[in-house]
């Protein structure tokens, strides 16, 4: 069947939007997803729905201070979302202005730094920064957290704890992973005591994942690239949990992506860094995830496109329209969903 952009729009009340997180990390509910059976479970239960010698990937980005207030040379004020780094001083970004600046303006930045209009690409503009440091180490003292664009209040000072996973290493990302944001050190020794492994890779999220897709047609959208990395010892994780027959669970689409991309033909995984602008709609032969956890995600976006590529388009119609009438909490500071591949996923046998 040929999917359409319409095909993935649903209502949501919005006092399901979640714009806080819940008082525990794991406090959370977790929606089991089996085909069209559904379970209501607590995200706690989660060590007891993995079997010993299943291999866990969790994407270890880490989460910078990407939006930015700013001012151009008339005084008119700009602010400044970060997309992507393109350098170590040098990055994509968003620009919300009344007369969006040109190649060549200088913007006033805080702290006495300043950023140069290089270029332009439709949303986003590539600026070169004048700063006394590395590009995240002067965002980290004059910048702030990026909330998504649907909690409708300004960033708090615990945002910059709960909004970035307990695991996060590597900076660069502008918007969480957010399906590890359940994860506290609690729940990792219950994993490690059911005999769960964990490996990681490194996908830095761009704001482009809340960008909407425009085109009915599907095969007209592009995906913003996003740059990630897979380990070696990853690979050979993944490797070892396939000769054990244990199941690989990506935390997140993010490492989904990130998996799917570096697959080979034959299945296997190639370590390495590279630029994914991976999209996967329904039809998308998977080779390497066998189950999936993930948060609820915005209607007529690639987010759900990919769930629904996974776990079957029936599917998950049926556990959104099950999450809306039980009241589960939606997006980013959400509850969560643990899917398992639908049967026209293909991919390796879990």
């Amino acid at each position: 069947m040929g999917y359409r952009l319409s095909d993935f729009d649903f209502e949501l009340p919005p006092d399901l939007i979640a714009q806080v997180p819940s008082a525990q990390r794991s406090g959370s509910r977790l929606l089991h997803v089996v085909g069209t059976r559904l379970a209501d479970r607590a995200f706690t239960d989660l060590p007891s729905l993995l079997r010993p010698g299943d291999l866990l990937v969790l994407n270890d980005t880490r989460v910078i201070h990407a939006r930015v207030r700013a001012e151009k040379s008339s005084g008119g004020k700009v602010e400044l979302l970060l997309e992507r780094m393109a350098g170590p001083r040098e990055a994509w970004s968003q620009l919300r202005a009344s007369h969006p600046p040109k190649p060549g303006a200088v913007l006033r930045l805080p702290g006495g730094a300043a950023a140069r209009v290089l270029a332009r690409e439709g949303r986003f503009y590539r600026l070169a920064f004048d700063v006394d440091a590395d590009l995240p180490a002067w965002l980290a003292r004059h910048g702030e957290v990026p909330l998504p664009p649907y909690i409708g209040r300004q960033a708090r000072r615990e945002d910059d704890a709960r909004y970035q996973t307990v695991y996060a290493r590597a900076p660069g990302a502008v918007a969480a992973p957010t399906a590890g944001l359940h994860f506290d050190e609690a729940m990792f020794a219950a994993l490690a005591a059911r005999g769960v492994e964990r490996a990681f890779v490194t996908l830095h999220v761009g704001a482009g994942t809340f960008q909407p897709v425009q085109a009915e047609d599907l095969a007209l959208h592009r995906m913003h690239a996003e740059w990630y990395e897979l380990p070696q010892a990853t690979v050979d994780a993944v490797a070892a949990t396939r000769a054990r027959r244990g199941r690989v669970v990506a935390v997140g689409t993010t490492s989904l992506r990130a998996l799917e991309s570096a697959a080979l033909a034959d299945g296997t995984l190639r370590a390495g860094a590279a630029e994914t602008s991976l999209f996967v709609t329904p039809g998308f032969r998977f080779r390497i995830v066998d189950r999936l956890l993930t948060n609820f995600h915005l209607p007529r976006s690639t987010l759900l496109m990919l769930v629904s590529a996974f776990a079957g388009f029936d599917a998950i119609r049926a556990a959104y329209a099950h999450a809306i009438a039980a009241r589960y909490r939606f997006y980013s500071y959400g509850d969560a969903l643990l899917l398992e591949r639908g049967p026209g996923a293909a991919g390796a046998p879990g």
